[in-house]
């Protein structure tokens, strides 16, 4: 079998998923236009190029955790082109990430994709840029979700589709309450209640119950917790649970410092409501060394390098057995919309990014009765909403 047979037939092995879902409905003609699409880029002479520009996303409200406030996040948006085609993607910096503006475009600077050849050999390119340099995972992340925006839009099918998932078969999102007084707290909620099914609250500190009080003066939605590493006394820590349970609260996320895993592994035994992992997951690599340790784990892409990694820490953890939650950084809908093409079938998620900043750049999935639904757009369903001036080596 020639060179270009053999890349032409894994091409359209990943047609073939979308093909083979009960999901994804497609008459012949449809089948024939995607093929002779992954044909047509495939032959090509073209070679991706990669582009990025820093954006400063706006906070609506000051946003505060146990340990820090901010009213910006800064990000990288980056977009890749091949033959007419263009797909976009992000790496949202907040400062616990221990990445910048200038490190990410530093590490996309060195990133060379003239070697490839097509867009869809996705696992190959992956792996190349996770061998450039360790860490550096949203950096990475930016080049993986807009490799997948561009493969799709090549496919001509948005990824949920390929995945064999229903877009509609997911969890409410969170709607985030950050650490503040009872009035901001209030006014929050109130805003919010009618437009959500469950709200997640920052815990982690001397007002928590303050707090949880403050949100249940004005309503009686579901809680979910995220202490941020806040609590570090495993008997307090559970006592506020048991506390929290009775106020309507049905998780908790990251209640002591990531690397205390023996006393998590002890809380969660005891726990009446499930612990997931958030700063204590990074990486495929580390879901099975937290099964007993929490109930679930949290997947970011910003942290796990993108949607390639996080569909695989999502089969893993669900095979482990244990519950499966999609979360996000403070983004816009380019990185939230890649998100939602791979949480259907999850037990949590917090994928309201975008929804807390005023400067969205893009539009893409949407907030529909509490839960973000998923564009039907190819790729991860995004669109520029306005211009943005992308730079390249």
């Amino acid at each position: 079998m020639d060179k270009e047979r053999r890349r032409f037939i894994r091409s359209a092995a990943i047609a073939a998923v979308a093909f083979a879902s009960p999901e994804f409905s497609i008459n012949s003609a449809a089948k024939n236009n995607m093929l002779f699409s992954i044909n047509k880029h495939h032959n090509s002479s073209s070679k991706m190029k990669l582009s990025w520009t820093p954006y400063n996303l706006q906070l609506k409200h000051t946003f505060t955790i146990s340990g820090f406030s901010r009213t910006t996040t800064p990000v990288v948006l980056t977009e890749i082109e091949y033959d007419g085609v263009v797909g976009y993607g992000e790496a949202s910096l907040p400062p616990y990430l221990g990445e910048s503006q200038a490190s990410v475009i530093d590490f996309l600077k060195r990133v060379d994709l003239s070697g490839f050849n097509d867009p869809t050999h996705i696992e190959d390119i992956v792996h190349y840029v996770d061998s450039i340099a360790i860490n550096n995972t949203a950096a990475k992340a930016a080049v993986d979700i807009a490799l997948h925006d561009l493969a799709g839009k090549i496919i001509g099918a948005p990824w949920y589709k390929m995945y064999g998932f229903d877009k509609r078969d997911v969890p409410d999102t969170t709607f985030t309450i950050g650490i503040d007084t009872d009035e901001v707290v209030r006014e929050k909620t109130i805003e919010a209640k009618d437009q959500f099914n469950i709200l997640k609250v920052k815990v982690g500190g001397p007002d928590d119950k303050r707090m949880i009080n403050a949100i249940r003066s004005v309503t009686d939605l579901p809680l979910s917790v995220d202490a941020n590493q806040g609590w570090t006394d495993r008997h307090e820590a559970l006592d506020m649970i048991y506390w929290l349970k009775e106020q309507g609260v049905v998780m908790v996320e990251q209640p002591m410092p990531k690397n205390d895993l023996d006393n998590i592994s002890r809380l969660t035994e005891m726990s009446p409501l499930p612990i997931f992992a958030d700063e204590s997951l990074q990486r495929l690599s580390d879901i099975e060394r937290l099964k007993g340790v929490f109930s679930g784990v949290n997947i970011k892409l910003m942290k796990c390098t993108g949607m390639h990694e996080a569909l695989k820490m999502r089969n893993m953890a669900k095979a482990l057995g244990m519950k499966v939650m999609m979360g996000c950084m403070t983004e816009t809908s380019c990185a939230i919309s890649a998100a939602s093409q791979l949480y259907s079938g999850m037990d949590f998620a917090d994928l309201d990014g975008a929804l807390l900043i005023s400067n969205d750049c893009f539009d893409g999935a949407v907030l529909e009765k509490g839960k973000v639904i998923a564009s039907d757009l190819p790729g991860i369903g995004v669109t520029p909403n306005r211009e943005l001036n992308f730079s390249h080596n």
